[in-house]
């Protein structure tokens, strides 16, 4: 036997009609009481595609009861069943015998605070509970009755009962519904098909057909998406091509100590070294030193002059003065930039030799994941993706590394930059790069850049004369931006979850 909760569409459509024919218009809400909207919507729209009859929606809040509160309606409020109990007890009860005649510790329980805040109850002799009055009135299951009644009440008295959890606000969606200027008391039936038998007999004429819907969604198709990282990975990876960028190898997740830090001019005492903030391999512990990748380079000498730059100074600098350690500097660990892979690029570019026979100007970028041992939280993963380039030219000034910044992310939609000195071991002169945030209303920070210095630069073998532009910021940070994500942990990991994958719209960096 079907259920008036699960009324076909077929049966459902005629109903509506016999209803319309009776009276007009109709809310379906009233109609209808128990069948779902969802299934009343489909029915209307089988009709309504067919111009038989017009409808528009409303929605809005009603208030339902909860189970407790159907008890309460049953059985007596929780306050009214303790008043009771002690009325009849005449001498009082203790909670333990309240709890006995009363048959349930949450209702005795919750009546008994009630019972206090009203005064009905106090505490009588021996600590037994009595009653304080000859009768009271039940308001709790009063309003609840009337709630059933009305699905509607005061904002205040709907919040006390909430914080009760004896109601819940449910949204409610009806339609009011209308005869449409093809309305009938029976679908007429349409074909969907056009055959050969109707082209042979010639009764396509007198068919009458259904109309092609445009408007429908198409079937699930299931198939694969790009990430959304990946898709502005490639917006980011077009500006680069754009701009004349060779792009850089990123396959090693694993450096040394001396590519990820000494190399760069960092310290073998700097904070970045530290365990809390560096991840280290335990297997193997140690690498060799570098080994010589293209002809002409001398890797001893490389090594040499990081050592000499740091322990004693050389190149002009007066370096940190510290006892350099080997074995600090062959250390394995999880690169924590991928400025490691532009210094070994830069490395390659001092053997090389232009027309002139000096390294030639080059333009490198690299997008890929760096590892940072630091404390999950919406913000901060501990490996993310790090965007960044390397321009290596003669005669560059920090004036044209803030006009290539205005001019690099122009091209991604972001504009009105600001600028603000910062410290950074291997670049000198050093910028943070801030933006105004529509969104946020306030300056962002979005990157930072330098100038690499002499001490980075000439230990690997570049001209003196030759200057290199270096920034980055991380591929997380525009892309929360740009599709509303407040917590970073739903981008990247495990809580992503696939139906954003999938539905995520495509993505162009410069608009809105």
């Amino acid at each position: 036997m079907t259920t008036a909760s699960s009324v076909p569409t077929g049966d459902l459509t005629t109903q509506i009609l016999q209803k319309l024919s009776q009276q007009s218009p109709i809310v379906t809400s009233e109609a209808f009481p128990s069948i779902p909207s969802k299934d009343v919507k489909a029915a209307l729209d089988r009709l309504g595609s067919r111009s038989m009859i017009t409808y528009e929606t409303q929605t809005r809040e009603e208030v339902v009861l909860e189970p407790e509160a159907e008890q309460i309606i049953e059985h007596g409020s929780h306050e009214s069943r303790v008043f009771e109990a002690l009325r009849q007890a005449v001498e009082g009860l203790s909670v333990q015998e309240l709890q006995q005649a009363i048959g349930d510790k949450n209702v005795v329980s919750a009546g008994q605070k009630v019972g206090f805040k009203d005064k009905w109850i106090a505490k009588g002799k021996e600590g037994k509970l009595v009653a304080t009055v000859d009768s009271i009135q039940d308001t709790t299951r009063a309003q609840l009755l009337e709630i059933r009644e009305t699905r509607t009440a005061e904002p205040k008295q709907v919040s006390e009962l909430k914080k009760r959890k004896l109601v819940k606000m449910q949204k409610v969606i009806s339609f009011t519904v209308d005869k449409g200027p093809k309305f009938a008391l029976e679908i007429e039936k349409e074909e969907t098909d056009l055959t050969f038998e109707m082209l042979s007999s010639g009764s396509w004429k007198d068919t009458k057909f259904k109309p092609y819907n445009f408007n429908a969604l198409g079937s699930e198709q299931h198939a694969g998406a790009l990430h959304p990282l990946n898709k502005v990975r490639h917006e980011f990876r077009q500006i680069f091509f754009e701009m004349g960028f060779e792009e850089m190898p990123t396959n090693k997740f694993v450096e040394t100590g001396f590519w990820n830090f000494d190399a760069l001019f960092v310290p073998q005492q700097h904070p970045a070294r530290d365990m809390q903030d560096t991840f280290y391999i335990s297997d193997p512990k140690v690498a060799d030193r570098p080994r010589a990748e293209v002809e002409g380079q001398d890797t001893q000498q490389y090594w040499n002059n990081v050592k000499e730059v740091h322990q004693d100074g050389k190149f002009g600098s007066t370096g940190y003065k510290y006892p350099w350690s080997a074995d600090e500097s062959l250390k394995l660990v999880l690169r924590t930039h991928t400025t490691s892979i532009s210094t070994a690029m830069l490395y390659k570019l001092a053997s090389r030799k232009g027309p002139d026979g000096r390294p030639p100007p080059a333009r490198y970028f690299s997008i890929d994941r760096v590892f940072r041992n630091e404390t999950v939280d919406a913000t901060h993963l501990a490996e993310f993706h790090q965007v960044e380039g390397v321009i290596a030219d003669y005669g560059l000034t920090l004036g044209g590394l803030m006009e290539f910044m205005e001019v690099f992310f122009t091209k991604m939609g972001i504009t009105d930059l600001k600028f603000k000195p910062a410290y950074n071991p291997y670049t000198e002169p050093s910028m943070e790069i801030f933006s105004y945030h529509k969104g946020l209303g306030k300056l962002v920070e979005i990157g930072n850049s330098g100038m690499f210095r002499p001490e980075m630069l000439e230990s690997m073998g570049l001209p003196k004369d030759m200057r290199v532009f270096g920034w980055g910021l991380s591929l997380e940070r525009p892309t929360m931006i740009k599709y509303k994500i407040s917590n970073i942990r739903e981008l990247l990991g495990h809580k992503v979850d696939l139906n954003f994958i999938e539905r995520n719209p495509a993505v162009r960096l410069e608009k809105e």
